[in-house]
């Protein structure tokens, strides 16, 4: 039986991918999907039953879950230790060589796996995405332990602050996924000069503009927030917001955030073209 949080997260997939047909046939677009952390492309129990649930409400749909390596296991351990990077190229590899994803397809990414999708469409020059959709997606990183509210446990803040202090050496960003969206807002500086991941598709360290330009080429790009997710902090993240520089207390939301109001992603442009679409669900 589908739970309830699952039915009501396939109820707005749904509902955002109902321009998803195409005009000349009777046909879905075809959809990639890409796992959160801990997850992979496949367990019946997640992914795997929401490929199912999504492939009966979208009946004939084609459906690609990114697996990143050659077993279900590898595909788990590598959204642990496999760089971004890497995963990236991989994906981008597997979307390349796939002739059903030819004429576009639209993307659906779960927690980290939304920033790994939104980075295949900046930096995957075959990937024709039609519409991005971040399912509790860390789009300005995170900065908090799973199921460790750290500004009311003092163990939690202890484990903080000594992953901020390992977190941007080369070793950790090399060996560890997490710390490669491990955003220190009191740090900023260090964030943006030893992030491997994040900053970069963020448009802090360089301005790419063919990752704006492709971004901009979106037809809609829908972040869900789960309003009580524990395995997220900031939960405005989701919606790419994030902590006020120099301090981890006060939330400053996307739209008065600097990446927004300097548009270093084409955020604020594609927010006056209407692709911009945020929704929250309970869980």
């Amino acid at each position: 039986m589908i739970s309830q949080l699952r039915r009501t997260v396939l109820f707005l997939v749904c509902c955002s991918l109902h321009f998803a047909k195409l005009e000349d046939n009777v046909t879905y677009t075809p959809i990639v999907l890409w796992h959160g952390m801990g997850d992979s492309c496949c367990f019946p129990f997640s992914l795997g039953g929401f490929s199912k649930d999504l492939a009966q409400a979208l009946p004939g749909v084609y459906i690609l879950s990114l697996k990143i390596g050659d077993s279900i296991s590898k595909d788990v351990e590598n959204g642990f230790f496999l760089h971004p990077n890497k995963q990236i190229e991989i994906a981008c590899d597997i979307i390349s060589k796939d002739s059903r994803l030819n004429n576009g397809f639209n993307a659906i990414g779960f927690s980290q796996g939304s920033q790994f999708l939104r980075a295949i469409v900046q930096r995957c020059e075959s990937a024709k995405v039609k519409n991005l959709i971040s399912l509790g997606g860390q789009h300005q990183g995170v900065y908090g332990l799973p199921n460790c509210p750290s500004l009311s446990h003092s163990t939690c803040d202890a484990l903080r602050k000594l992953l901020n202090h390992a977190a941007y050496y080369s070793w950790i960003q090399n060996s560890l996924v997490q710390a490669t969206y491990w955003h220190d807002p009191i740090h900023e500086y260090d964030y943006i000069k030893g992030s491997t991941f994040l900053a970069d598709i963020n448009n802090e360290v360089n301005i790419v503009q063919t990752y704006i330009d492709r971004l901009l080429a979106l037809d809609n790009f829908v972040m869900v927030k789960f309003e009580n997710d524990t395995m997220v902090q900031p939960i405005a993240t989701e919606w790419f917001g994030f902590y006020k520089p120099g301090q981890s207390k006060d939330i400053v939301q996307l739209n008065k955030s600097a990446i927004y109001i300097n548009d270093r992603l084409g955020l604020r442009r594609m927010d006056s073209q209407k692709k911009l679409h945020f929704l929250s669900v309970p869980g």
